[in-house]
């Protein structure tokens, strides 16, 4: 579980880089999302190849499908909450989080973290972290902290404030990936298939609502051929 945790926490912290570069260096918008547009195909690789193929060798196709849009409805109820109380632009780098609610933010940005750094902490129990997950998460997470950290630098949130709300994401992140491991610890005797299945229409809910709009609205149809870079590098990384 401690290797769990301090692998869920190395991916996260790919964030905190993010806001150092947003605050340090001001990246412009195209460059985040290009990374934004890889990320997102790294880690649908990564669903594909480490969960839902594993799923399936466990379970039935339609067990893994209701749980793969279960898992999609609850992260989808979530972030639409946190939306409805000012966490809906919490991505955008152009300083939109001025008009909304702090708390939203940070929660929505929580939320985020969860399904990802979960699945990175399943990953530990079939041997080994997965270096194509964890590229994945750190890719996505990157850009990620770029983005909000930009807007959030736009809308007058102190570096200081900013870099202890990504601190507290990491740790929480940290503590996900351990709970991952924790579930499906093999003395408990449960099968992780169904969880594999329910994190991973999680993770995807969570890359069409918050990454892949973000990348398009500036990349337009070049997101496409960007995504589909990531998910074949993620193909490459799985077969090492």
């Amino acid at each position: 579980m401690t290797e769990a945790f301090g692998w869920g926490a190395l991916g996260a912290s790919a964030l905190l880089v993010g806001a150092l570069i947003a605050y340090l260096l001001s990246p412009t918008r195209g460059v985040i999302a290009v990374v934004m547009a890889l990320g997102t195909g790294l880690l649908i690789g990564s669903v594909s190849f480490e969960l839902v193929d594993e799923a399936l060798k466990y379970q039935a196709v339609a067990w893994v499908a209701l749980l793969v849009l279960g898992g999609a409805a609850v992260f989808t109820v979530g972030d639409w909450l946190l939306e409805r109380r000012g966490g809906g632009e919490r991505k955008d780098a152009t300083g939109a989080q001025a008009e909304g609610s702090p708390l939203a933010i940070v929660l929505g940005s929580v939320l985020d973290g969860i399904p990802e750094s979960f699945v990175l902490g399943l990953t530990v129990l079939q041997g080994g972290v997965s270096i194509s997950l964890l590229a994945a998460v750190a890719l996505s997470n990157l850009p990620e902290g770029m983005s909000s950290s930009s807007g959030l630098k736009e809308a007058g949130w102190p570096r200081g404030r900013v870099l202890l709300m990504w601190s507290a994401v990491v740790l929480v992140s940290a503590v996900a990936a351990a709970a991952g491991y924790a579930m499906l610890d093999p003395a408990s005797g449960r099968t992780g298939a169904l969880v594999q299945s329910f994190a991973a229409g999680a993770l995807l809910a969570m890359l069409a609502d918050t990454l892949l709009p973000e990348a398009y609205a500036v990349e337009g149809v070049l997101t496409g051929p960007l995504v589909v870079t990531g998910f074949a590098v993620s193909l490459a990384l799985s077969a090492v």
